[in-house]
């Protein structure tokens, strides 16, 4: 047999391996089967601590062919907006979807921001104080014309975070290793102006109203603290 038939061989069986390992490994049980149900519009109190929905600020509804992709990526959305009594305002955003494979992924902000004519001007890690913990964020300044929108969030894949698409896909690729579909939710907290360090700072005070707010057993699906000097 010559050398380069050999060779050919060899990558065809390597490629018959290959193709019987991905389909022997491919996950085939989903991660919310096994789990309590994920009910976004109860997970967070209409009112809690200084902070309450403010009732004057209406819900913008995404445009039609938006909402059609936002309905073939999460099972169910979640948008409020909510003041406190010195007139601080915080939106809140959560979707969850149940399958968090190639094609239904979360999409981060730094994304889909920009698919909606905003330019993302600034984009770091951040780590929010949440009692004697730490929350990693990925922190963003969006811009349209004037509107200057500083965001905090991250992506929770199962139960660990993730602040960036490559930390998105090892975690659903540890999951799959494991023989999970896992699922996902994006946390996604903003505000209006261009001082973008207060911002950041009331973010912060949100989050840690919101997670103390939050019933005990319902925590781990929506955040993920670490010790403090832990890398983000």
């Amino acid at each position: 047999m010559n050398t380069a038939r050999s060779r050919a061989l060899w990558v065809l069986a390597l490629a018959l391996v290959t193709a019987a390992a991905s389909w022997w490994l491919k996950p085939s049980v989903f991660l919310a089967d096994r789990s309590a149900p994920v009910q976004l519009d109860t997970a967070l109190p209409k009112q809690f601590g200084d902070w309450r929905i403010d009732p004057h600020v209406p819900v913008v509804l995404p445009s039609p062919d938006v909402e059609k992709v936002l309905n073939q990526i999460y099972n169910q959305t979640l948008a409020r907006t909510y003041i406190n009594s010195r007139g601080e305002r915080v939106m809140l955003s959560i979707a969850y979807g149940g399958d968090q494979s190639d094609g239904t992924r979360a999409h981060r902000p730094e994304v889909c921001y920009p698919a909606q004519g905003f330019q993302i001007r600034a984009n770091r890690l951040g780590q929010d104080r949440v009692g004697d913990a730490v929350l990693p964020v990925r922190q963003l300044v969006a811009q349209l014309g004037g509107r200057v929108e500083p965001i905090s969030y991250w992506v929770m894949v199962g139960e660990h975070a993730a602040l960036s698409g490559t930390e998105q896909k090892l975690a659903q690729l540890r999951y799959g290793m494991k023989g999970f579909i896992a699922d996902g939710l994006l946390m996604r907290v903003s505000s209006i102006g261009g001082d973008t360090e207060p911002a950041y700072d009331l973010h912060q005070r949100f989050l840690a109203d919101a997670f103390g707010a939050m019933a005990p057993e319902l925590r781990s699906r929506y955040f993920e603290l670490k010790a403090p000097g832990a890398t983000p």
